[in-house]
């Protein structure tokens, strides 16, 4: 007790500065002034500056008409509707093309990353040549060559190219045909929705009707049957309407239908081609890091080489696949503002756009930082959830 007290005593009578424990206590609160001393020096000489020059601050620019067009809107607008209206459209056409992006990426990453480990010749050269390519020139310049190829190569409306009935490719852009609007479409999408919920159901009662049992339900099989039979019976009971919106020439360009810019397309393109060959190689390692002895394992129960991939290999590969797949999703959207290179109206050109006529360069930066911050919060959300779902548990 005597020789605690006095260690304790010992202990208490060391300077602080000879102390570890409270030399680090001092260091990070000195750190920690010396960053609120800069963030209010820079503050206050922002603010003074602003006041110099006489611009106002604040977001009050908002309700303010905005003045410009917007190519390629989702929701209505036009120049009349407000700064807000304008940003809003700017962040639903990021999404736009960073969701279709991500979809297409992981797919063709798939496919790429599988062909190149395949054992026929060709397909591996072709998958490898695939990846070096795309993965050693540059993502602007990319985006521009598709930009250049579409505007150059591509014929005037009058010549539109027409692979098939009611589509029409051109400089201006690529024209489908979609259904006449129709109140039973949004029953069609309900009915949809109710397929994928019937099958997530399904889904749960197989597991644990197969950890009873050991037999096992035929899920994919019923999910196509579900996704596209309850959408076909509401359609076929409200009367099987046909009626199509075709894209026709007028004047000198195409109306009606469902249209794409050629400046869309570019940015879509160059994304997919460019990031997919990086999924590509994640897709290669990943499989590549499950022990052959898996594979033997499974040949040697006479499962076939298609269900050796999809239920022994891909499950265990994910736990290496989605971290760094990740990344390559998050790239994209990133890469999606280079958008303003090639004239698509992201959310950066319409920030840049009302920037340059508001003159509120902070608010407008600060904007942008904000609107990419929480979708890269919220993809890396989603994956870090599916990442939890998907790890196997080890016993």
């Amino acid at each position: 007790m005597n020789q605690a007290n006095k260690t304790a005593n010992v202990t208490n009578n060391i300077p602080f500065w000879h102390d570890p424990a409270k030399r680090g206590i001092v260091f990070q609160a000195a750190a920690l002034l010396l960053v609120l001393m800069i963030g209010y020096y820079i503050f206050s000489n922002t603010q003074a500056n602003l006041r110099r020059q006489s611009i106002a601050t604040g977001y009050g620019f908002f309700g303010k008409e905005a003045g410009f067009e917007i190519g390629e809107p989702m929701i209505s607008y036009s120049a009349a509707d407000t700064y807000a209206k304008a940003l809003l459209v700017g962040v639903l056409n990021t999404l736009k093309v960073s969701f279709a992006g991500i979809l297409l990426t992981t797919l063709i990453g798939l496919f790429v990353g599988i062909a190149r480990l395949s054992k026929n010749w060709l397909v591996s050269k072709l998958a490898q040549g695939y990846i070096e390519v795309l993965q050693n020139v540059p993502v602007l310049l990319q985006l521009f060559f598709w930009y250049g190829l579409f505007h150059n190569a591509l014929p005037l409306p009058r010549n539109s190219i027409s692979p098939l009935p009611g589509v029409f490719i051109n400089n201006r852009g690529f024209y489908l045909p979609i259904p006449e609007a129709h109140p039973v479409y949004k029953w069609m999408l309900l009915a949809l929705l109710a397929a994928f919920i019937i099958s997530y159901l399904l889904k749960r009662w197989s597991k644990a009707r197969q950890d009873l049992t050991g037999q096992t339900f035929p899920l994919f099989s019923s999910f196509l049957s579900l996704s596209i039979g309850m959408p076909l019976l509401v359609w076929l009971a409200s009367g099987a309407p046909t009626g199509m919106d075709v894209p026709h020439l007028r004047g000198f360009n195409f109306i009606g239908g469902l249209s794409f810019s050629p400046e869309f397309g570019a940015l879509l393109i160059g994304l997919v081609l460019y990031t997919s060959a990086f999924v590509a190689e994640i897709v290669r390692a990943g499989i590549q890091a499950v022990s052959h002895g898996q594979t033997e394992a499974a040949a040697s129960i006479g499962l076939r080489p298609k269900l050796v991939l999809t239920l022994v290999i891909l499950p265990q590969a994910l736990r290496v696949i989605i971290p760094p797949l990740t990344n390559q999703m998050l790239n994209l959207t990133k890469n999606s503002s280079l958008a303003i290179a090639i004239g698509y109206p992201d959310f950066v050109a319409v920030a840049n756009t009302t920037i340059n006529q508001t003159g509120q360069a902070i608010e407008g930066v600060a904007l942008i930082m904000i609107v990419y911050l929480i979708i890269s919060l919220v993809t890396s959300a989603f994956m870090n959830w599916y990442n939890k779902r998907t790890a196997l548990v080890e016993r």
